[in-house]
């Protein structure tokens, strides 16, 4: 099994490629849910690592992946620039899922 990633910045790609992980570079949100759809053709992919820049462009893409609850395991990743997130969104998305506040 392997990763595999969908990026928008050539630098993540590159980057992640050092690492010995495949991928493709994408422009727009048509043409992530082409590779979308391609790498779940792709019988070894285990994880598919997607950039927070992609994961925007095709939520609904990510959502239904994410519920479907097989392989691959969608993970969104930041690209060179870093989060998007907010500092706390850790504690914020355990808070949300099983309503524990942490400090």
């Amino acid at each position: 099994m392997r990763a595999y990633l969908i990026s928008d910045n050539h630098d993540t790609l590159v980057g992640m490629r050092l690492a010995g992980i495949e991928g493709v570079l994408v422009r727009g949100a048509e043409e992530a849910r082409k590779a979308m759809t391609e790498a779940l053709l792709m019988q070894d992919v285990a994880i598919l690592a997607v950039t927070e820049r992609i994961s925007e462009m095709a939520p609904d893409t990510i959502q239904r992946l994410r519920e479907h609850g097989e392989l691959p395991i969608v993970v969104e990743i930041p690209d060179r620039h870093g989060t998007k997130r907010s500092p706390d969104f850790l504690t914020k998305y355990v808070r949300d899922a099983i309503g524990v506040k942490m400090e």
